[in-house]
């Protein structure tokens, strides 16, 4: 009885040290970001995924994301943020935008997904574009107008100017309240990205609440 009491206790007192390893290391896991971004989300912890449509990754990942969203506890706030590398990217993230302005993200971002990685569609090309939008009763000239506008061009440089404030060297990618990025290599899998995200807000949330 004694030797299993001790068993007992000696387990107890390494349960903590075990709990402390198994939490996400800084720099392999996730990184902190040397400057703080600003958040929009007031009075939430903000959690965005910086994402391409091009990206077969982002499209996979996309699934558990949906699953995984409606789950945030109520003192967080989600973001799509499409990530601008380069021309292509910034035309995929103002096909975002315009999506956005119409009030059209909940119904077509991913079956825009599902268009470009199952049925080949080249958004690119203006046409194959086009036919997609009316095929999914979105009027061509109001998305066009859209695409255009000031409003929509604007958050596409804005998008630009995050990605490189973020850091980014690739998507998908998972911010914390402007101040941690989890990459997929550092999250392992999917899983593991959304795992350490979990982590994050717990450790954002003890941060604000010491500054109040």
């Amino acid at each position: 009885m004694r030797n299993q009491r001790r068993t007992l206790l000696a387990a107890l007192a390494l349960a903590p040290l075990l709990a402390r390893a198994q939490q996400p290391r800084p720099g392999s896991e996730y990184t902190t970001l040397a400057v703080e971004q600003p958040v929009e989300a007031a009075g939430k912890i903000e959690v965005t995924e910086f994402f391409w449509y091009g990206c077969p990754t982002c499209y996979k990942f996309e699934p558990l994301l949906e699953a995984w969203v409606p789950k945030l506890p109520a003192d967080a706030q989600f973001r799509r943020v499409p990530a601008v590398f380069s021309d292509r990217w910034a035309r995929d993230a103002a096909v975002f935008y315009a999506f956005e302005a119409l009030g059209l993200v909940e119904r077509l971002h991913r079956p825009f997904f599902d268009a470009i990685h199952r049925d080949r569609l080249q958004p690119e090309k203006p046409e194959a574009l086009g036919e997609w939008l009316e095929r999914n009763k979105v009027d061509r000239k109001r998305f066009d107008d859209a695409i255009k506008s000031f409003g929509v061009q604007s958050k596409v440089r804005r998008a630009a100017q995050m990605s490189g404030a973020y850091k980014l060297d690739g998507v998908p990618t998972l911010a914390v309240h402007g101040r941690y990025t989890i990459q997929i290599e550092q999250g392992r899998s999917f899983e593991g990205m959304l795992q350490i995200a979990e982590h994050l807000i717990g450790v954002t949330r003890k941060t604000l609440a010491a500054k109040k």
